[in-house]
């Protein structure tokens, strides 16, 4: 790879000034590869995480209704995601209970975040149906996405890149430790 200030070739073979940050990990959320065919819970990869090791299905947290998990595709650095265990698309048809402990365990991983990152504040919500840009429309999930100032810049606008200066696992494991008994 050249050095800072030496050209690079353009994908055609014409040199340009551009650096280039590769994310192949990406290519798979572009393809569609973990996204289900249809609606189902057997295709679904929020119902299948929980039956994997927690490091594995980059798990942080199991509650008694719902599980925080580390997005396998994130906006940044330490995107968790809260999922209900059962299959439901639409927080209104969340029981009282998991919606309460949705809430409860979106406040949970805020603290976390912030007492091992510092962000400097979150976006947090849920998108509710394809046409609210949701990637995964029949199981809900809560984003909590820690930000700092500067952190998205031009990359995601321009280049079209998202930079994480962490392994997945690397930061699972740290809020995991981090999760209050």
């Amino acid at each position: 790879m050249p050095g800072a200030g030496e050209q690079h070739q353009d994908g055609i073979g014409r040199p340009d000034a551009l650096e280039r940050l590769w994310t192949p990990y990406r290519m798979a959320y572009i393809r569609g590869e973990n996204k289900p065919n249809d609606a189902s819970a057997r295709q679904c990869p929020f119902c299948r995480i929980p039956a994997m090791p927690d490091r594995e299905g980059l798990i942080v947290h199991r509650g008694e209704l719902s599980y925080v998990v580390l997005n396998l595709y994130p906006y940044g650095s330490g995107h968790l995601m809260v999922c209900p265990y059962r299959h439901v698309a639409d927080y209104p048809d969340t029981t009282t209970d998991e919606a309460v402990e949705i809430a409860h365990l979106t406040k949970q991983a805020m603290r976390v975040v912030r007492a091992v990152s510092s962000p400097d504040g979150f976006n947090v919500g849920m998108n509710q149906g394809s046409a609210g840009g949701a990637g995964i429309a029949a199981h809900l999930h809560q984003h909590v996405v820690p930000r700092w100032v500067g952190d998205q810049n031009f990359m995601p606008v321009i280049g079209h890149t998202r930079t994480l200066p962490q392994l997945l696992t690397d930061t699972r494991d740290l809020f995991a430790e981090a999760w209050p008994g």
